[in-house]
């Protein structure tokens, strides 16, 4: 019987992949702070910030002293999107999708229950819904979150809803639904219509909507979305004008990635 892969991890390089996603949600951090998040003695996380800034994964800035994400990791998130098919067939997609609605898009994936927004395309326009890609949002008020969660598979609602219940639910505002009942009832609603909402649930002010994303085994593998200020996507506006073609680029991802239902 063969060992879980668990079994084979290195820790240094477990640590050093930790520090790099401490940067997830901040432009920089120092030494101590990182020894705290990490629970890493000091001396342990300089020669981690030592040994990535060589390769030039992050860098220090000469002004505050402390540590920020180097030009390396944004190539290697390019290649990423380069060598990976669903972005690149989701590209043009999401360039349509603005040029058509005239509001930001983007494209994400579930991870931990929380979404990872891996491309995303911004209007020529004053007012825009800003860029998402590389940021992570909570599943339960994020239209691209409700959508990956409820129109996946039993199981992944299963594990969600034990999720919910260990930790809870944090309101980002007070819109955002923090019951756990509630909740799961609205991700079966959204199961079965096949779109979800986020009306000023994840930030005042912006309205999204969000449509699945299919492989071809009919799981579903991302979901694409767009966004924008609320005076301009209203709930109205989302049913009347957004969802049409939202569901049906979508659906024109899922079809070249296979799935056929």
């Amino acid at each position: 019987m063969s060992k879980p892969k668990s079994d084979y991890t290195i820790q240094t390089v477990s640590n050093a992949l930790r520090l790099l996603e401490a940067f997830f949600s901040e432009h920089e951090l120092g030494v101590s702070e990182l020894s705290r998040r990490l629970d890493l003695h000091k001396n342990n996380v300089f020669r981690l910030l030592a040994t990535l800034e060589l390769g030039g994964y992050v860098e220090q800035s000469s002004a505050t002293d402390r540590y920020r994400l180097g030009v390396r990791s944004l190539e290697l998130g390019r290649a990423y999107a380069r060598s990976h098919s669903l972005v690149e067939r989701a590209r043009p997609l999401l360039q349509q999708l603005v040029s058509d609605l005239g509001e930001t898009a983007h494209l994400g994936i579930l991870r931990d229950f929380e979404v990872v927004h891996v491309d995303g395309v911004e209007p020529k326009r004053l007012l825009v819904t800003a860029s998402r890609v590389g940021q992570r949002l909570p599943g339960h008020c994020s239209a691209l979150g409700k959508v990956l969660i409820g129109c996946g598979s039993s199981l992944v609602r299963e594990q969600y809803d034990r999720a919910v219940a260990a930790r809870g639910l944090d309101a980002a505002t007070p819109a955002t639904m923090t019951d756990r009942v509630k909740l799961a009832e609205h991700l079966r609603a959204v199961g079965s219509q096949g779109f979800a909402l986020d009306l000023g649930e994840c930030e005042a002010g912006l309205n999204c909507a969000a449509a699945p994303v299919y492989a071809d085994n009919g799981e579903v593998v991302a979901a694409m979305s767009v966004s924008g200020p609320a005076f301009r996507l209203s709930e109205d506006v989302i049913f009347d004008r957004v969802l049409p073609v939202l569901t049906a680029t979508a659906g024109r991802l899922s079809e070249s990635l296979g799935f056929s239902g």
